[in-house]
């Protein structure tokens, strides 16, 4: 067992290790930069065909990751497959893919349980093998560890299980995968041994928990603080609104307390691949013991209602113009989730897009970040983004900021827009055809 550990930890300090990356989207990409970066060999793995012929052709499928730095990457050693038989090859295997919610809102572990089988037959004493899909507490311990034991290997002697946590934030230009804090924790104190060899050449700092489950609940927590945070201060923004408030304007100055506060705006609902989804898989696991996460549950109900509301803004705003919402032109101005990235998951304005499409509408949008309305999995409009010009603008009944991209022209669409929802809090100034959503 020592010295299994001992040859594992040495491949990972002396870089001679061949890491395997499996899953090659927001998570994956990244890292495989960063190892490639350092100068590690790096496998990329993902069942997407056409995304691994991309990356073996040097280009990227993400906005913010430049083709440059896969084609340099690609240069330098990287390499993508859909051939799973070559696991054996990896020295570590890094599983970064999708946890999703199913329509009774409960986690779908089938991408994590299906490419652990898919890796299963392929795997051989000295690797690690880490999950970094956010998931519920017991996940590595229940589903990956009897799996990855099943050709005989025990973990902790032959090969070493490790849960890791991606923190990604695509778009946020202050950190990068080196600069954020990797928390690890291992199935036994000789795989949590390896895993931060594993980590620590690549991340500034790793912080080690006592377990796996201490370190998917970790993640947990970061999310389902960010969903109440933002689940209070949406339901502050309709109490203001009623109130004749500006809640933009109360976050601000509330956010100049040099303690005890944290800044947290309002929006159209919640985007994203995490916060919209991560709350339920604790919520989900509460259940098996007991438990009723009430915190969580409410702060799901007002995060998930903010569409609506949206939608009942521009009714209101029609309204008094004498226009029904039925058949009028509505254009939604941003439909990535965040801003300044065109990622599209769990977007809070395609629901908007959907619930006015139902109720008769004639919908559109623009966004810079996204040429054409991509395939999604729930959801699919055949559309191109619009092009923001005054007399485009002015063709529409309504316009709703759903996304504030800081590529749009805000004076354009102030002067030339007939109807404003804003749910972004970006035009502070009172007028006449802006309503606050």
């Amino acid at each position: 067992m020592h010295l299994q550990k001992l040859a594992s930890v040495a491949k990972f300090k002396s870089k001679e290790a061949l890491i395997g990356i499996v899953g090659l989207g927001y998570v994956g990409l990244p890292l495989m930069l960063r190892y490639n970066a350092i100068g590690f060999r790096v496998l990329g793995i993902d069942i997407d065909v056409s995304k691994v012929e991309k990356l073996n052709s040097g280009e990227s499928y993400i906005e913010h990751i430049p083709g440059a730095k896969i084609a340099a990457a690609r240069d330098s050693g990287f390499e993508a497959t859909v051939d799973f038989s070559r696991v054996t090859e990896c020295d570590a295997l890094i599983l970064c893919v999708p946890t999703p919610l199913n329509k009774y809102r409960e986690p779908d572990m089938s991408f994590v349980i299906d490419t652990t089988d898919a890796i299963k037959p392929y795997l051989r004493a000295g690797q690690v093998v880490s999950l970094e899909s956010t998931t519920y507490p017991g996940t590595t311990e229940e589903e990956l560890l009897p799996r990855v034991q099943e050709g005989g290997l025990v973990v902790g002697q032959d090969i070493f299980l490790v849960y890791s946590p991606e923190r990604e934030d695509p778009g946020n230009p202050n950190f990068e995968t080196r600069t954020i804090p990797k928390i690890i924790g291992g199935d036994t104190p000789a795989c949590l041994e390896v895993g931060t060899a594993l980590y620590e050449q690549a991340i500034d700092q790793v912080v080690s928990v006592s377990s796996t489950k201490a370190a998917e609940m970790t993640k947990l927590l970061e999310n389902i603080h960010r969903a109440v945070n933002i689940g209070l201060v949406n339901e502050m923004k309709v109490v203001a609104d009623r109130m004749g408030i500006d809640i933009f304007e109360v976050v601000d100055a509330a956010a100049t307390k040099p303690f005890g506060f944290t800044a947290y705006y309002p929006g159209p609902g919640l985007g994203g691949h995490c916060i919209p989804i991560d709350p339920f898989y604790l919520t989900w696991k509460a259940r098996e013991y007991g438990l009723h996460t009430r915190f969580i549950e409410l702060s799901g109900e007002v995060n998930q209602a903010m569409p609506e509301y949206v939608v009942s803004k521009l009714v209101d705003g029609l309204n008094e113009s004498g226009k029904a919402l039925k058949g009028s032109k509505v254009l939604i101005l941003g439909i990535a989730y965040k801003k300044n990235v065109d990622d599209m998951r769990e977007s809070p304005s395609v629901e908007i897009m959907e619930l006015l499409e139902a109720k008769g509408c004639v919908v559109a949008y623009s966004d810079p970040h996204v040429p054409v309305f991509p395939k999604m999995r729930e959801h699919h409009f055949d559309l191109s983004s619009e092009v923001l010009t005054s007399e485009n603008l002015a063709s529409f009944d309504a316009v709703v900021l759903a996304t504030d991209h800081d590529k749009f022209d805000y004076e354009l669409i102030k002067s030339s827009s007939r109807l404003i929802v804003d749910s972004r809090g970006k035009y502070r100034s009172m007028a006449p055809h802006i309503i606050k959503a």
